[in-house]
């Protein structure tokens, strides 16, 4: 049975949305009062009616657009932070730059996450709603590439406890080798691969990554990759976005971050063409 994964600790939660554009926050807003009916949303224009939308109550999670009147959503999540009690409040940054940004490393640790606009509005609904109770995907399959048995049996153990079925493999060669059967196939063996990067075998994550989008063919949608890594150097980051990954997943495991970024890559994967949400 998949584990109760739930972000906020409100049934009612707060939710600050920042935008500039009053088209967008009523787009925004459609979205959280279809998917989280009890939410109270708090619409803000700019960075000074966020500042006194927190002076009246705390909230639970925030949007906001990367380019806001009186200053940017990084400003804005500083403030966040910087208020009362809201030290975790999950900060989400929806701009058709994130990705951009994301790719240079520019977002600061006061952005909890980012999504792209582009991805419309059905994916940010699901986006939303993975950070706030994200539903189990049951009998998803995760191919998972770690040599470490007691790293690997820990997140094989956070992934099955939501409802996921992983697959596990040791190194590369093996994952590639198992991949290949179902290549040319609709079903391509797997739903999502999560890797580490370094790895002890002759292949490493990169090396992986690089196969699935170039040697196999598989677009970000039709094979999700999250890669795992401890590094902390911006550039090497950035290069594995630019590889081809779809997000990464920061060591050491945070268990709601994995699950959250593994849940929403299986839903945005299952998703039609986007509906693109405009500013």
């Amino acid at each position: 049975m998949s584990q109760d994964l739930r972000h906020l600790a409100s049934t009612a939660p707060r939710i600050m949305v920042v935008d500039g554009s009053k088209l967008v926050r009523k787009l925004i807003g459609d979205v959280l009062a279809r998917e989280l009916p009890d939410a109270v949303v708090v619409p803000c224009a700019d960075i000074a009616e966020a500042r006194a939308a927190l002076g009246n109550g705390a909230v639970d999670l925030v949007t906001t657009s990367l380019v806001l009147p009186d200053g940017d959503g990084i400003a804005l999540a500083r403030a966040v932070r910087e208020s009362a009690g809201q030290a975790y409040v999950p900060i989400i940054v929806v701009s058709g730059d994130a990705q951009a940004h994301l790719e240079s490393r520019r977002f600061t640790e006061d952005v909890t996450d980012y999504f792209d606009k582009s991805l419309g509005h059905n994916a940010l609904a699901a986006f939303i709603r993975g950070y706030v109770h994200p539903q189990p995907i049951p009998g998803a399959r995760v191919l998972y590439v770690e040599d470490s048995k007691v790293v690997a049996l820990a997140t094989k153990r956070m992934l099955e406890r939501h409802g996921l079925t992983v697959l596990h493999f040791v190194g590369v060669e093996e994952a590639l080798e198992y991949l290949e059967t179902h290549r040319g196939q609709d079903d391509a063996g797997a739903d999502l691969v999560l890797t580490d990067v370094y790895l002890k075998g002759a292949l490493s994550g990169n090396d992986l990554l690089a196969r699935l989008r170039d040697d196999f063919g598989y677009g970000k949608r039709r094979l999700p990759v999250l890669v795992m890594t401890g590094d902390a150097n911006a550039d090497n980051q950035s290069a594995l976005l630019r590889a081809g990954a779809n997000d990464l997943v920061l060591k050491p495991i945070e268990e709601r971050l994995l699950v959250t970024k593994t849940l929403f890559q299986l839903r945005l994967a299952r998703l039609g063409e986007p509906a693109t949400l405009d500013s």
